[in-house]
C-alpha cells in the first residue's frame, strides 16, 4: 500500500492511499470515526472520467487532543483487530 501525504497540519491530515477502493475506504473512515478526539473523517475518490485523481484521499480532523497521524494509526490497528476477530470466528465456525 503506497501512501502520499498531501497535507499534515496540527489538527488535520490528508493522505492519498494508492490502489484502494470504496470498500477499504469506508472501513477506514468508520474506524477513524470511532477514535476519541476525531471530529471528522472523510474520503474523496473521483472517477477517472472526471480528470481528477483516481486514488482516494482520506482526510482526518481532530479536536487537538490527538494528532491526526496517531488517530490514523489507532484506527488502522482497530481495523486489524476486527479483521482478526472475524477471521477467528469464521475459522471456528467451519
Amino acid at each position: 500500500m503506497d501512501l502520499r501525504v498531501i497535507e499534515n497540519l496540527e489538527t488535520e491530515l490528508s493522505i492519498e492511499i494508492q490502489g484502494e477502493d470504496h470498500t477499504f475506504m469506508n472501513v477506514l473512515k468508520g474506524a477513524l470515526l470511532e477514535v476519541e478526539g476525531v471530529t471528522a473523517a472523510t474520503y474523496d475518490m473521483n472517477p477517472e472520467q472526471s480528470g481528477g485523481q483516481t486514488d482516494p484521499v482520506v482526510t482526518v480532523k481532530t479536536d487537538g487532543s490527538i494528532e491526526p497521524l496517531d488517530a490514523l494509526e489507532e484506527a488502522a490497528g482497530g481495523v486489524r483487530e476486527k479483521t482478526q476477530a472475524f477471521r477467528d470466528a469464521f475459522e471456528s465456525a467451519a
